[in-house]
């Protein structure tokens, strides 16, 4: 039993250069832990508060007043850890100790006894695991709205997954190759593009949200590659962030349209059919279970898929879950506020056969551990970008994890 000998933490910087929360745990004065807590531009009400009062140095301060608390743990004991943070923050969203400490000190503790126990992270997390089931790497090439400035689509993400891909080596190749080809396929119609990328490293062109899909199904096509069956497609709407409550409209401001409920829900639909999507991921704002019903109904073969209708919450996944309200469920850990709470969600998911996608935050760091949560938890897919030295960090782990498994002939893909 690994026992929490010291506890450090600092201020850092994530990938667009904001201030984060790091904390190292050491195990048995030996066994160094990290994880630095990440944040996302695209934030639905009803997440973890990440800092105390919204004050990072505030958050350090206390965290350094009260850690103390967790010399002693068992670094393994990951509902220990949690009882211990309830102990000191008993809120509803971590406004007393701040989300990312909740994040980082329960990964940096089960990293920490994954080294004392010379055990995988993924099995530490789940040690009933006999066989490592791969995520699809779920890649965002093309992007808008709250990771792109001006003049790009006001759809915040379209992206590709590689289903036809016999090995993890050969579904982060295709992602690559088709982040490349996109280049190419924007030059052609814009002489004049910069080569602008968003947050998490997709292309920022100045188009509308209609000419982006077909940007990118034409690029997929120019790879070699059917997008109705061998890479498809997939969109993020993130529709809270264009859903005008007071006019209860969606508010496509940077392509200068409005759509009723009624017409966001068809419009959905169409890119659905169109485009044959395999995955579409908050197509309505984050308080309409019942659209989302509707659409999830008419879309058997699509994950339809929430996030900031569920921000990792297990009450909300079992709404969603009474309602038939999404086939799909987003993984953020720094939704739910502990690595406790994610996997409780994990479970729950589970439970009622929705499918889960662990995703990355817009602001992240190197860590890698999201690629060891995805198979702790079964994920079909994984959300970690194709390119950026924050993004590769996680594909690469999974390179590492999936050889490790393919020795062991316990590795396959997940069912989608």
């Amino acid at each position: 039993m690994p026992k929490i000998t010291a506890i450090y933490e600092r201020l850092v910087f994530n990938s667009r250069g904001d201030q984060a929360l790091e904390i190292d745990v050491i195990s048995d004065n030996k066994y160094l832990g990290r994880a630095c807590a990440p944040s996302g531009a695209s934030v639905g009400k009803f997440e973890a508060q990440s800092f105390v009062q919204n004050d990072p140095s505030a958050t350090l301060e206390k965290f350094k007043s009260m850690k103390n608390k967790f010399i002693g743990l068992d670094s393994s004991d990951l509902k220990g850890l949690h009882e211990a943070i309830r102990a000191v923050d008993s809120s509803n969203n971590y406004s007393n100790i701040g989300g990312s400490v909740a994040y980082a000190l329960t990964i940096a503790s089960i990293d920490s006894a994954s080294k004392s126990l010379d055990t995988p992270f993924y099995k530490v997390l789940n040690p009933s695991k006999s066989s490592v089931n791969l995520p699809f790497p779920l890649g965002n090439i093309l992007g808008g709205g709250a990771h792109a400035g001006p003049g790009t689509p006001d759809i915040q993400e379209f992206l590709v997954c590689p289903i036809s891909a016999k090995s993890m080596m050969e579904a982060v190749t295709i992602n690559s190759q088709i982040h490349k080809e996109l280049k190419k396929t924007v030059e052609k119609i814009d002489k004049k593009f910069t080569y602008g990328k968003g947050d998490e490293g997709a292309w920022a062109p100045n188009v509308l949200n209609d000419a982006a899909a077909q940007l990118v199904e034409k690029s997929i096509i120019e790879c070699g590659y059917d997008p109705k069956r061998e890479v498809r497609m997939g969109i993020d709407f993130a529709s809270s962030s264009i859903w005008n409550k007071e006019k209860k409209i969606y508010d496509y401001n940077r392509e200068g349209i409005t759509r009723t409920t009624d017409q966001q829900v068809e419009y959905v639909n169409s890119l659905i059919r169109n485009y044959n999507l395999i995955y579409a991921e908050d197509p309505v704002h984050e308080e309409d279970f019942e659209n989302m019903a509707i659409i999830t109904k008419n879309s058997p073969d699509c994950l339809v898929t929430g996030d900031d209708l569920l921000v990792t919450n297990s009450e909300r996944i079992k709404i969603a879950a009474s309602k038939k309200a999404c086939s799909g469920a987003i993984l953020k850990v720094n939704q739910a506020g502990s690595l406790y709470d994610a996997m409780n969600f994990a479970r729950d998911c589970n439970s009622h056969n929705i499918k889960i996608i662990t995703s990355h935050r817009s602001g992240e760091s190197v860590d890698n551990h999201i690629s060891h949560i995805a198979i702790a938890t079964d994920s079909v897919m994984i959300k970690t970008g194709v390119v950026g030295g924050e993004r590769i960090s996680k594909l690469n782990e999974l390179l590492r994890i999936s050889e490790y498994g393919l020795i062991e002939g316990m590795a396959k893909w997940s069912s989608v």
